[in-house]
């Protein structure tokens, strides 16, 4: 990547000028708990929602104790009124071997705040969430509407606008779901594809961010195990362990094909802006790549 100075203008522009790797930046959950509102959205989304403010606490708590992530969503192209029907709410486990959505409604704060405990129903396909938040970050806005668009149109169930995912300065970004794969600088006429890439088990990893149940140094090695190994399954490569060999550096073995990857944690100066309402950052973390050793007598 290469280092340039701060300047007006906005971050995902600024980010694309740089050559930003995305690798390792999805955001961290193993669980998300998606709840439908039209809005409007403040910049911090869930407390500004009008939502009842006992009932965001518990969902909070909540989130705290099973890291996880809370997001409010909304149909694309809709802004009907909350009081027309009933809201819904997702709760997904994103962890490899459990992954599961769950779905219901609720219509008052009483029920919202027993979401996390509330049995649903299973949802068989996918969700794909797209960052719209434009209160949080201009780029957001301006990138992410005509991704969610494109995607709708095609898979209008499974679509939602979302709030602030992370990342900023990767929009439009794209979480799919209930793995937490997460996308970053889609193109609205490249994404549906990776939709149905996803729908039929393998991954494109071209745009791939990582994975959110995934650590972030787990995540960038695995995008590196993934260019290696030539593995695309949604399921491949089934982490062991991730050990830190000394201060900086990093071994991370996979298996299902084994391979271990070692990699290198920095931080690379900057002066620019990583999100469009923030001041300039002095550094970014990245994730060098030293070597992958494959197994070819492994599983």
């Amino acid at each position: 990547m290469t280092a340039i100075p701060v300047e007006r203008g906005r971050c995902a522009d600024l980010a694309d000028a740089a050559g930003d790797p995305g690798e390792g930046t999805a955001p961290p959950a193993d669980h998300w708990l998606l709840i439908e509102h039209p809005g409007p959205w403040g910049r911090f989304a869930l407390k500004e929602s009008g939502l009842d403010p006992a009932a965001v606490a518990s969902l909070t708590t909540w989130s705290a104790r099973v890291h996880g992530r809370i997001a409010l969503v909304r149909r694309v192209a809709r802004r009907s009124s909350a009081r027309e029907r009933l809201s819904r709410w997702f709760r997904i486990d994103a962890r490899p071997g459990h992954e599961e959505i769950r779905t219901g409604e609720f219509t008052d704060a009483a029920e919202l705040s027993r979401v996390p405990s509330a049995p649903g129903r299973v949802v068989s396909g996918p969700l794909a969430l797209v960052c719209v938040h434009g209160r949080h970050d201009t780029c957001c806005a301006v990138r992410g509407r005509s991704l969610a668009a494109a995607v709708a149109e095609e898979f209008p169930e499974a679509t939602w606008e979302c709030s602030h995912v992370g990342g900023c300065r990767f929009a439009p970004s794209m979480v799919l779901l209930p793995h937490g794969f997460t996308f970053g600088g889609l193109r609205p006429d490249g994404a549906n594809d990776i939709v149905h890439r996803y729908l039929r088990g393998t991954l494109d990893t071209e745009f791939l961010r990582g994975r959110s149940s995934f650590e972030p140094i787990v995540q960038a090695a695995h995008h590196h195990a993934r260019a290696a190994t030539g593995a695309t399954g949604i399921d491949a490569l089934r982490l062991v362990e991730e050990v830190r060999e000394s201060g900086s550096d990093w071994r991370v073995e996979f298996t299902e094909p084994r391979c271990t990857v070692y990699l290198r944690e920095r931080h690379f100066p900057v002066d620019r802006p990583l999100t469009c309402a923030s001041e300039p950052a002095k550094r970014i973390r990245v994730f060098e790549l030293l070597k992958v050793v494959l197994d070819i007598y492994g599983g």
